[in-house]
């Protein structure tokens, strides 16, 4: 796992060293660039595979036609290093990344079709005098890019742009905008005006100062017609595979286990196809609300594990807050992003590569917004005076900051129920703030070609043959990909580990993407195929428990040791002197949470995470 960065265009060394010194955290042994003729090519390598100097970046073709700086892991490279025996005569290196190169020596662009795995790659053709950036299929690792000057500028953190001379940093109100809803900035949109975020499955071409974007991975779009018990052996084939390939590894590697059914279905196959005995991490808590590490436990002996737990404090995370924030250059309001920190930074202490469970919720109809969709189909047959009825009553309800409280779940249902569109129905129960209370938060008011979800719209209009799956999908490229995967990455990389994520394995994705929805989801069971096929191998009370998440007692906190912090970044005069947000709408927000009268967390935190970035990245 590495970063990488550079320009086509204007620009010197000094610069480029600049930008490689942004985010030389994602790669802490070694750091590399190459200047010349208006190109820049720069590299913070985390070895991994060959951890000799022969795997450093940027690296060239023998005959300098070729260079690229690499970030991620190729996991079919060997099979695709046989593939090329013919036309490769002498390997400069047992990596990944010269792989890479030959592939696009022998396929060109089609070279990364051909690629499973996690990547964000910079490739520059001196023959063509021609650029390629690409990132991977389902948006594993972050890569940014931006023209300015005429100069085209990419990174894989957008505060690498700050160090080049032509880069313009200024807020981007329609991500703000989105962001105040969506808790993250949607693809492909960014934080700084100018700057974009890659499509996942996507490679950008820049020659003659033209751009060209192309897409080279979509999902199947066909449900497939397959038993449910073939389908659950062909399930158990691809996932082992998928653990597998990602064992690879010439340093140290463990396991994120939580104790959920995702993270103990990796250890499981990790464990069964690992050649040597698997090392575990997990965190606990002191509320039990939020605590998951006596399952963690469970799992861990059950499959015979050097496990370890870190038993964190409110004082513990308030301390990471001021190591995470200060360096992440887009806000991201997952407030599970501290914990994940704080467990990345202890298992880097043992290990440099961790496999994680991402994805199988996204996969396999994991949320709760899944089984409301189910009550939704019920609720709607009684009209909407009946709605109008219960949201009465679940508003009188009193407050609970309890990890996934009753009267949290039945109010954020609410929030959804008078939207019949499955897509914007589901963004509803997931949204913070909605475009009514945006209205009386911004001070920049709404631009009257924004609209909060206009990008779903593309990915709705998919070949889904089931709106439901079509939904899923919508979720992979929003929700996990900008949210879940972007807070993991940043998280994780902080501390130079990276983690692997089995479950979004390509072969995985396709397969799973294609199977019937109530393959995913029978009656109100969230995960059902995968829960049916790993009670043949975890024990029943960890398949079959009620889902937890990862997170912190936010709202308990907001109202104790978080609220001094709350109260400062929220305060009149920084509220005022931003003329950003309307300051009386705000304070409404502090009093309901502090008093007690409303469950405001998620508002709170949101605006919290946006000074923090406001204050460390704009002015």
């Amino acid at each position: 796992m590495c970063g990488i960065t550079g320009f086509m265009g204007y620009g010197n060394r000094r610069e480029l060293e600049g930008m490689v010194e942004k985010i030389k955290h994602r790669g802490p042994d070694q750091q590399g660039a190459f200047h010349h003729e208006g190109i820049g090519l720069g590299h913070a390598r985390l070895s991994i595979i060959d951890t000799s100097d022969k795997g450093a970046q940027p690296m060239f073709m023998e005959d300098k036609s070729l260079a690229i700086v690499f970030n991620g892991e190729i996991y079919n490279f060997k099979e695709l290093k046989d593939e090329l025996r013919g036309k490769a005569s002498q390997w400069q290196s047992g990596t990944d990344t010269e792989v890479i190169l030959r592939l696009y020596e022998k396929y060109g662009e089609r070279c990364f079709d051909k690629l499973s795995g996690m990547f964000a790659i910079a490739l520059y053709d001196f023959k063509k005098k021609e650029l390629f950036i690409a990132r991977d299929p389902m948006g594993k690792k972050p890569l940014y890019w931006g023209i300015f000057g005429g100069t085209l500028l990419f990174a894989s953190e957008a505060k690498a742009f700050s160090a080049h001379s032509l880069f313009t940093r200024a807020l981007n109100e329609e991500a703000l905008y989105k962001y105040l809803s969506y808790d993250f900035v949607p693809t492909p949109h960014s934080i700084f005006k100018g700057v974009y975020k890659l499509e996942a499955g996507t490679y950008l071409a820049y020659k003659n100062g033209i751009v060209r974007q192309e897409t080279f991975w979509k999902p199947e779009c066909k449900e497939m017609d397959i038993p449910f018990g073939d389908a659950m052996e062909k399930l158990d084939t691809l996932i082992s595979n998928a653990t597998e390939r990602r064992l690879m590894s010439d340093v140290p590697l463990g396991i994120f286990l939580s104790g959920g059914l995702d993270s103990s279905t990796v250890a499981y196959y990790a464990a069964r196809r690992s050649s040597v005995p698997l090392t575990t991490f997990s965190i606990g808590f002191d509320d039990a609300s939020f605590d998951e590490s006596r399952y963690a436990e469970v799992v861990a002996r059950s499959l015979g594990t050097d496990h370890h737990v870190y038993r964190v404090t409110p004082s513990d995370l308030l301390a990471a807050i001021p190591e995470i924030f200060p360096r992440l250059d887009e806000p991201l309001a997952d407030a599970s992003i501290v914990p994940t920190y704080v467990l990345s930074r202890e298992t880097k202490r043992e290990v440099t590569v961790a496999l994680g469970g991402d994805g199988g919720d996204e996969l396999f109809a994991g949320y709760p917004t899944f089984q409301a969709e189910k009550l939704w189909g019920l609720l709607s047959h009684f009209g909407d005076t009946f709605a109008h009825i219960l949201a009465y009553a679940v508003g009188r309800l009193p407050v609970s900051h309890a990890n996934f409280s009753v009267d949290f779940k039945l109010k954020k249902f609410m929030d959804g129920v008078r939207e019949k569109n499955i897509f914007y129905r589901h963004q509803a129960w997931l949204q913070t703030f909605s475009d009514e209370e945006k209205k009386d938060l911004l001070v920049l008011r709404e631009p009257p070609e924004v609209k909060t979800f206009d990008d779903i719209a593309r990915y709705s209009k998919s070949n889904f043959s089931d709106d439901r799956n079509k939904n899923l999908f919508l979720y992979q490229r929003t929700y996990m990909m900008d949210g879940v995967l972007a807070k993991v990455d940043r998280a994780s990389m902080l501390s130079g580990l990276e983690v692997r994520a089995p479950f979004l394995d390509k072969d995985v994705v396709e397969f799973v993407n294609t199977l019937p929805y109530h393959y995913k989801i029978k009656g109100l069971k969230t995960k059902y195929i995968l829960k049916k096929l790993m009670e043949r191998y975890l024990p029943h009370d960890i398949v079959w428990r009620k889902k937890k998440g990862f997170g912190i007692p936010l709202g308990t906190w907001l109202r104790g040791p978080l609220r001094s912090l709350c109260e400062e970044l929220l305060s009149k005069d920084r509220i005022k002197k931003a003329g950003i947000f309307e300051y009386e709408f705000v304070e409404r927000l502090k009093c309901e949470h502090m008093d007690g009268a409303r469950d405001n967390r998620k508002k709170l935190w949101n605006l919290m995470v946006f000074e923090l970035w406001r204050e460390n990245f704009l002015k």
